[in-house]
């Protein structure tokens, strides 16, 4: 069975070193190379440098259509995508007899679209996972094939959470191709879901619960970030934790060496354990505080929602 694997971050890297050693894969759709940082360097994805490493073919259409023809020539039997970041046509999915498999971040079909994870912990779900479905023209519309399931513990951030999602996905897109070799195929429709909006740098309103507050933080952690400023300073925040301690919403309740940075929320306290400061370095809470910028008793901005 001949595959194509259609992926752009390292998110996808896993799934596509997966498919490559239990089945090969033929060739390879990216998005073309970016301009990265303050230069401009063109950079390629993390997929393209993978399947350059392992010697696969790599495409990387501006629009697909413009290498439907190319892609027809491969004459594979089956489409992977993972995050490839292009929406397919009939027409594309119309190459491939058996098929094209999405690998998607969350347990369909609740969050659909953009964001999955990040949404799932901003929301305080208590479980995601992998669903391996059948792409249809649709926005994660297709049935379902496999699925299954990872908790979400307090201490994930999205980036955290990601890597566990990802390697999740690697095994289970493997064993639907094993199925989908063997014949054995049953789909179930989706029920009614929602489509996830993109996510982007926000404010903390600390006048939330500490449980939100947390939540908002990890979600967005370590891109694009939620972000908080005190005495003049923006904070970048990269991951928090509820903690002990009440007061006026964003009054800071230690700031120490020893305990850390502890800030009042609506409701309880959130303690920010790992921060950067505008043209600083990421670091610890405690590392942060051997700096004197920020004492107990100082308050946080409220931010303009």
């Amino acid at each position: 069975m001949k595959v194509v694997f259609a992926g752009t971050p390292a998110f996808s890297v896993p799934a596509l070193r997966a498919l490559h050693y239990s089945v090969g894969v033929s060739a390879v759709l990216t998005q073309p190379d970016k301009p990265q940082g303050r230069k401009g360097v063109l950079t390629p994805s993390p997929v393209k440098v993978a399947a350059q490493e392992l010697g696969i073919p790599v495409l990387q259409p501006v629009k697909l259509r413009e290498e439907l023809p190319t892609l027809a020539q491969v004459g594979a039997d089956v489409m992977v995508t993972c995050a490839y970041g292009q929406i397919l046509t009939q027409e594309a999915l119309d190459l491939f007899p058996k098929g094209v498999w999405n690998i998607h971040a969350s347990l369909l079909p609740a969050y659909r679209g953009a964001a999955p994870i990040a949404r799932a912990i901003m929301e305080g779900a208590q479980e995601t996972g992998i669903t391996i479905m059948k792409t249809d023209i649709g926005i994660d519309t297709g049935d379902i094939f496999l699925q299954n399931a990872l908790p979400i513990y307090e201490t994930d951030t999205c980036g955290s959470l990601t890597e566990r999602l990802s390697r999740l996905g690697a095994e289970l897109i493997v064993e639907a191709l094993s199925r989908i070799a063997r014949g054995e195929v049953a789909l179930t429709a989706q029920g009614e879901g929602f489509v996830c909006k993109k996510v982007a740098r926000t404010p903390v309103d600390f006048s939330l619960p500490a449980k939100q507050v947390s939540a908002l933080i990890r979600a967005l952690s370590p891109a694009p970030t939620a972000y908080a400023t005190v005495n003049g300073i923006t904070l970048n925040c990269y991951h928090a934790a509820q903690a002990e301690g009440s007061g006026a919403a964003g009054t800071v309740l230690s700031c120490s060496p020893k305990k850390g940075l502890v800030v009042a929320c609506g409701q309880g306290a959130v303690r920010l354990l790992e921060v950067q400061a505008a043209g600083g370095k990421r670091m610890s809470d405690t590392a942060f505080a051997n700096g004197g910028k920020v004492r107990e008793g100082d308050k946080f901005d409220q931010p303009l929602l």
